[in-house]
């Protein structure tokens, strides 16, 4: 008997797969956006996963931390990822789901003075990021620097909450959020499947701007 080959399917085939059901405007939409994931740890690299599994090929990944034992609960790692940088480990996975995506990541630490440069070409932004005060620079930063790009962020993910808690809401034209809006790491366990939940609704969120389905 001979032992069957794996093959790379096509690009075609891959998108036809991870697109199946959408209108042509709808996948050359999500194709065609240019999407950033700031922060790749439970939030961002579960993010990156659900976008990459919607058909979005562009995105733009910025982490500077190494993955670590303590990850595994609730981020898209694995053991053999352990020491490796997320942004590199990421771009692994995905792969495994889209060889053919434009991916851009960067070993790098985002800072008020990078993210014109970093962040410029991309039309949505996923905050991601674990500190509140990485998490207030990122918002001020690209609110005040554009106005023509979405922000996506989330605040509350701790806990073993309910999952209707976990909501996304619109601040204003260009700013989302989702998350309980209240419950805090530093008091309360982190739960994969809660910070999951999170990181989906933010993805789906992402995919509904894309798709012109939010109000404007």
């Amino acid at each position: 008997m001979t032992e069957q080959q794996n093959v790379t399917p096509t690009q075609a085939e891959i998108n036809a797969a991870l697109q199946k059901g959408l209108t042509q405007e709808q996948q050359d939409a999500l194709r065609n956006a240019r999407v950033a994931v700031v922060g790749l740890g439970g939030l961002g690299s579960n993010i990156a996963v659900a976008l990459t599994r919607l058909g979005i090929s562009q995105l733009y990944l910025y982490d500077f931390d190494r993955v670590e034992l303590s990850n595994l609960n609730r981020q898209y790692y694995f053991l053999d990822d352990i020491g490796q940088y997320k942004a590199n480990a990421l771009v692994k996975h995905l792969r495994q789901i889209n060889p053919y995506a434009d991916l851009h990541a960067q070993v790098v630490k985002i800072t008020a003075e990078n993210i014109p440069t970093l962040l410029g070409s991309c039309d949505i932004i996923c905050e991601a990021l674990d500190d509140a005060a990485g998490k207030a620079m990122l918002v001020s930063t690209v609110l005040s620097t554009w106005s023509d790009k979405k922000l996506v962020a989330a605040s509350g993910i701790a806990g073993f909450g309910k999952a209707e808690e976990i909501i996304s809401k619109k601040i204003n034209k260009s700013f989302y959020l989702c998350g309980d809006g209240s419950s805090d790491f530093h008091d309360l366990p982190l739960c994969g499947a809660r910070v999951a939940l999170c990181a989906n609704q933010q993805a789906l969120l992402v995919a509904r701007i894309i798709l012109g389905l939010e109000e404007k």
